[in-house]
Order: structure tokens, then C-alpha cells, then sequence
């Protein structure tokens, strides 16, 4: 293996501000998705966009690469608009084999508009985990490591680790103070072990410990903390209650899209044209690579919080292409024009 030098800057050494950051979330942070989070957040909110996690043994399949590869595309739209405002694309790769991670992240490095590269060693999904790969790691440590020496020796773009505290137990000074003696140059520490799922209420406390054996063997990586975050103002109390240099956020965007712009309180017309463009970019993106009811989920993120919203939602589940959802959406949008024109009539 030799060093490939891409000549990118490393944003983990340069920030000197709390950082926040978009989780990678299987078949939601693609490109259309980033966009729209980009759309929708204030300039200077938003730091880092993770992508899918992508496979390594998919990737440097013969057959397999071609039904993974989506996963690093970048609309051309949503590179204008992270270039503008100085946000950070990072790919998030798995796997077990340290030279599969080594070709992966040289075509990374060397053919993609990514800026870091991020390696997933904290999934906790059993079909995964079964073949020891992400938070499987954790009970091999020294895999671990040679993994994350080949990802630093096949380019020099920014590299983190994004974990979790621990397998079947909490064994957070053991695993961390192994990652921190790595070429890393950030950790993610998510708050729970594997065991734990989604379930349960993440453990800052080991956050911070996570943070204090930062500061005792390399003061130099960054660290992120995650779980469990709902808001930019909660994102800010973690910072200075626990020590972290920022704060990664996961199903707090389904809760407010707006999440990146807390003070803004989007209207109702804001809804449906935030939803129109996310089906519209999603239409046109994906196409043939992607089916709609992928994108289904994401209906009531913005379809909520105004009358007729529950009825809405319920014909939009029924489409199957955009032509649908934009005819949907026009006649809502008329109807409630109408009414509000024979509300104000009445008055």
C-alpha cells in the first residue's frame, strides 16, 4: 500500500467551533435528501453530511459494485450549494476486509466530490454484525485498527470513525483509548453498545468519559458526540455540559427538517412546497436506480402540524411517481385557498 495525496484540506484539524453534523441513515441521507436538509438550514448550521453507508465487499464486487455505487453520487445541485456555504461530504464505507476499505477509499479519494471519508463501526443491525463488520468491531480491536491504517493509507482526506460505547457491554475505555491511538482524526461516539439497538436512552456519561480519554491521549482528535439530540439548542447544552466538539444528529431530522434553522417556523404552503422538491429531486435523480416507496417515508416529515395533514398523507402514500404527488399537492393547495377565501367571505 502507498499514500495517495489528494491535496484536500482536513476540516477536523481546522475547526475550531462546534461542529454539527447530519448522521449517515440507510436509504435517507442520499443526495436528494442532503439537499433538501441544505435548503432548509440556516448558512453556518450546518457543518458535515454523512452519507449511506456503503459496503466495501459490494463495492469491489466484479457484479456487486454496480448496485452499491449510487450511494456516492452527488447531484451536481447539491454540490453548488455545499461548495457555497462550506459544508463537508463525507462517505461512510463498511466492512471487514482492511485492503477492500484500501481500494474503496482510493476511489474516494480520487474519483468523487467527497471531502472525508467516514468508517461505520458502530451499525448495530444483526444481519450486519454477523459478518463482524461495524459495531462487530468492536470485539476486535486490532481488526479495527488495520482497517482504519489501510483507509489512511490509501488517501490523506479527513477520516473519523462514527461508534458506540460498546458490543454486549459498556467497555468504553478499553475501545475508545484503542481508537484514539489510531490514524484517525475524529471519533463519533454514539451513547449506546449494540445491544441496545435504537432502544433506551442514550448514555452521555460515557460520552464524556469518551472525551476525557481524548484528552489524555490525543488532544488533537476531534470528538462528536451522539444520540438522542432533538434540537440545535439541546445540541449546544451537550457541548458544554459533556465536552464535545460537536454533535451528530440522526432521527432528530425527522422530527423538524428545519432542524438546522431553529428559530424559523415554517408555514403550511412551506410544507408542501419543501415536500414537493424533495419528491421532484428524488423523481429525477433516481428514476430507474431507486423505487418511490423509498421515499414514502419521508411523506410525513412534512406533511403535519396543519389541518388536513393526516388526510393529505394518506393519499400521498398511495402514489407511485411524482406526476401524482404534484397533482395531489396543487389541488390541496387550492382547496385551502378556497376555503380560507370563504372563511374570510363569512367573516
Amino acid at each position: 500500500m502507498h499514500k495517495i495525496l489528494t491535496g484536500k484540506t482536513n476540516y477536523w484539524k481546522q475547526a475550531d467551533k462546534p461542529l454539527w453534523a447530519l448522521a449517515p441513515m440507510e436509504d435517507v441521507t442520499d443526495t436528494v435528501f442532503r439537499e433538501v436538509v441544505m435548503r432548509l438550514s440556516k448558512p453556518g448550521n450546518l457543518h458535515l453530511l454523512f452519507s449511506e453507508f456503503l459496503s466495501t465487499d459490494g463495492f469491489c464486487h466484479p457484479v456487486g459494485k454496480e448496485k452499491v455505487v449510487h450511494r456516492f453520487h452527488i447531484n451536481d445541485s447539491e454540490l453548488r450549494l455545499v461548495r457555497k456555504d462550506n459544508v463537508k461530504l463525507v462517505a461512510q464505507i463498511w466492512g471487514t476486509d482492511p485492503e477492500k476499505f484500501y481500494q474503496t477509499a482510493k476511489y474516494i479519494a480520487e474519483e468523487t466530490d467527497f471531502d472525508g471519508i467516514d468508517i461505520n463501526m458502530g451499525c448495530p443491525m444483526k444481519n450486519i454484525i454477523k459478518k463482524g463488520a461495524c459495531s462487530a468491531l468492536i470485539n476486535t480491536p486490532q481488526l479495527a485498527r488495520e482497517i482504519i491504517t489501510a483507509v489512511h493509507e490509501a488517501s490523506d482526506l479527513p477520516l473519523s470513525v462514527k461508534t458506540r460505547v460498546g458490543f454486549k457491554s459498556v467497555v468504553t475505555e478499553e475501545w475508545i483509548s484503542n481508537l484514539l491511538e489510531s490514524e484517525a482524526d475524529a471519533l463519533i461516539v454514539h451513547g449506546r453498545i449494540q445491544k441496545m439497538m435504537s432502544e433506551g436512552e442514550a448514555d452521555w456519561n460515557e460520552i464524556a468519559k469518551s472525551v476525557q480519554l481524548r484528552d489524555q491521549i490525543n488532544p488533537a482528535m476531534k470528538l462528536l458526540g451522539n444520540g438522542d439530540v432533538m434540537s440545535i439548542e439541546e445540541s449546544l447544552d451537550k457541548v458544554i455540559e459533556y465536552g464535545v466538539d460537536g454533535v451528530m444528529v440522526g432521527r432528530g431530522i425527522f422530527h423538524n427538517p428545519w432542524f438546522y434553522n431553529p428559530a424559523y417556523q415554517p408555514t403550511m404552503p412551506e410544507r408542501i412546497e419543501a415536500l414537493r422538491l424533495h419528491s421532484s429531486l428524488y423523481a429525477d435523480s433516481w428514476k430507474d436506480v431507486k423505487p418511490w416507496s423509498i421515499l414514502k417515508r419521508f411523506f410525513k416529515i412534512y406533511t403535519n402540524s396543519f389541518p388536513g395533514a393526516v388526510q393529505l398523507r394518506a393519499q400521498l402514500m398511495e402514489t407511485s411517481g411524482f406526476d401524482e404527488v404534484k397533482i395531489i399537492l396543487d389541488n390541496f393547495l387550492k382547496e385551502q385557498e378556497e376555503r380560507r377565501i370563504a372563511d374570510e367571505a363569512d367573516v
